[in-house]
């Protein structure tokens, strides 16, 4: 019962020891691309994730921009009253300095 009679043997053996690390590296290539294409898909997530935040923050800046302008003509008409009452108030005290010369 010898395991090698031949050359023939031999060279079986050697195939299969070929093929048995063949196999063995192909499977490690195989895991390390799942790997990385999970990395990957895990990157693609997260910055989807963060445009999707930033896409509200600029949405919510938006509403509050909209928001603001229509208050922005009523702050424009205060504004302008306000100088209106400080300029009057400046000319009639103007007014009382110069009458009782």
């Amino acid at each position: 019962m010898n395991l090698i009679n031949n050359s023939q043997d031999l060279l079986n053996i050697v195939f299969a020891f070929c093929a048995l690390w063949l196999t063995i590296f192909i499977a490690w290539f195989i895991y390390y691309l799942a790997m990385t294409m999970r990395q990957f898909f895990q990157i693609i997530k997260e910055t989807r994730a963060r445009i999707n935040k930033i896409d509200e923050v600029i949405m919510a800046l938006k509403e509050k921009i909209e928001h603001s302008v229509s208050y922005l003509t009523l702050i424009g008409e205060g504004m302008k009253k306000l100088v209106e009452v400080i300029g009057n108030k400046i000319n009639n005290k103007e007014s009382k300095n110069k009458s009782p010369e």
